[in-house]
């Protein structure tokens, strides 16, 4: 087995022992990015001088004595954290000359963490996106099936992953964006509680719902990495005020007698048979380890869709107005006038899929329709959240499948915005009501990977975390790798 396909888990303990340096795993994984990973252009960013410096160091660190648990452990963010003195784009045009002047509070937690920054991965513009399809630097590829999309708008860091070309990533999710890619490329992806995670550095597509979390192999590896990249943050006035819990030490717990709801409206049309099967096979599996079920009802599941996206442009509409050729960014050539400076330099800047939302969002926003649009999404929002109320009164967790189909071909939703959008239609409602989610690998169905979701209650991720880690000590989804890249 190559160093680049152990867990963050194993690779920690491997340095720990001294079985290699961190220079040496940084070495290997900047050979498959370059290698085996060219094809998936999962990075936009490589930065392979700050991170070999990074990782001599880290075993530094190592032989004084003063290391981490994850100090030298190679990873990578994805391109919406900003990075001191390293290209930030958010996968857009507009900011392909930005270089950070600073580092996202994640970053910061990271680095002192004495982990290794291999680059930055590709992602949906701006973070807008299910399929990773809307990147100025072109599609991610599937690692699985490089005909098919890895999902979005974390598609970069999802892929990376898959393909062992780094063990773990930041993502961030907004509407799924961490558990949909994860889902689609055979990975395990946790998006926190709403507030768990700073949000300063990551530049905002809608700031109510956008929150960073870990994509790794395994729930393990999350828990480790939530560990590390949580905690407060006064620059954010969203995080949250209270201790870290020590997520890792909570693993393996026996979850005989956990109460497990199934949202009757998951498993409805909509959702595909073969994947509909896996997620059934699944919950048997949690049937064997003791958990006990309830069908439950999400009444207003059917409006999680329309609501968020009325919500999330409008904010995005709000977010994006200071992309205006002045400060920072794209610039238009020899602009008449300001008036002209700033439409060439946004019509230039942003792509197609950038502009519907904030076109979308600024109707939402303007007089005379702020009432019957967003004031009404926002009632529709509370609704939602008092759904999920009402279901944690009765389960611990809630289980259903992440995405309802595999992950589809390049280009086959492109012309169909509609129909891309009813990909997070299991996973918009969670970012609605602020509530953690995790996917974990289910199964396959036509050599495609599945998705589990589970989702928790505010602020209890440790259930979380030790319920996919328990399904994952009996069965062995997450440690299956793509052919091509294994």
């Amino acid at each position: 087995m190559s160093d680049t396909s152990k867990t963050v888990a194993e690779l920690a303990a491997g340095l720990a022992a001294g079985r290699y340096s961190s220079e040496e795993l940084t070495r290997s994984c900047l050979s498959r990015i370059r290698g085996a990973g060219a094809e998936l252009n999962a990075f936009i960013t490589v930065t392979e001088d700050q991170a070999l410096a990074a990782a001599r160091d880290a075993d530094r660190r190592r032989q004084a004595g003063g290391a981490a648990p994850l100090t030298g452990v190679p990873m990578a963010h994805k391109d919406i954290f900003c990075t001191s003195d390293v290209r930030t784009s958010c996968g857009s045009r507009m900011l392909d000359n930005f270089i950070a002047p600073y580092n996202a509070h994640v970053v910061e937690r990271f680095n002192a963490a004495g982990m290794v920054s291999l680059g930055k991965t590709n992602m949906d513009e701006f973070a807008m996106g299910s399929s990773n399809e809307t990147s100025f630097y072109g599609p991610v590829k599937n690692p699985w099936d490089t005909s098919a999309v890895p999902g979005g708008s974390s598609g970069g860091s999802a892929a990376a992953v898959a393909a062992r070309l780094v063990p773990a990533a930041t993502g961030t999710d907004t509407g799924g964006s961490i558990r949909q890619p994860a889902a689609l490329c055979g990975i395990t992806g946790l998006k926190p509680t709403y507030g768990r995670v700073s949000r300063y550095g990551m530049i905002a597509f809608a700031s109510s719902l956008d929150q960073g979390g870990p994509m790794a192999r395994t729930a393990e590896d999350c828990a480790l990495l939530l560990e590390t990249m949580a905690g407060f943050d006064e620059r954010d006035s969203t995080c949250v005020n209270r201790p870290v819990p020590r997520y890792s030490e909570q693993l393996g717990a026996d979850i005989h007698g956990l109460r497990v709801g199934l949202p009757k409206e998951y498993f409805g049309d909509g959702l595909d048979a073969e994947v509909a099967r896996v997620i059934d096979a699944a919950i048997a599996e949690y049937r064997k380890l003791g958990a006990e079920f309830r069908e439950i009802s999400l009444t207003n599941t059917e409006l999680a869709v329309p609501a968020y996206y009325v919500i999330a442009p409008a904010e995005c509409s709000s977010n994006l107005s200071r992309f205006d050729g002045v400060r920072f960014g794209h610039r238009c050539e020899s602009p008449r006038d300001l008036e002209d400076l700033y439409k060439r330099s946004r019509g230039e800047g942003f792509g197609a899929e950038v502009k519907r939302r904030i076109m979308v969002g600024t109707y939402a926003l303007s007089a005379g329709y702020f009432d019957a649009y967003y004031r009404k999404a926002q009632q529709i929002r509370r609704l939602i959240k008092n759904d999920f109320m009402r279901a944690f009164e009765e389960v611990d967790l809630i289980l259903g499948p992440t995405s309802p189909t595999v992950a589809f071909n390049i280009g086959e939703r492109a012309d169909d915005p509609v129909k891309m959008y009813l990909s997070d239609i299991y996973t918009i409602a969670v970012n609605l009501a602020g509530l953690p989610g995790i996917s974990i690998p289910a199964g396959f169905t036509n050599g495609r990977p599945v998705g589990l979701q589970l989702i928790g209650n505010y602020f209890d991720e440790g259930r979380l975390l030790n319920a996919a880690h328990r399904y994952q000590q009996v069965t062995d989804w997450h440690t299956r790798a793509p052919e091509a890249f294994a």
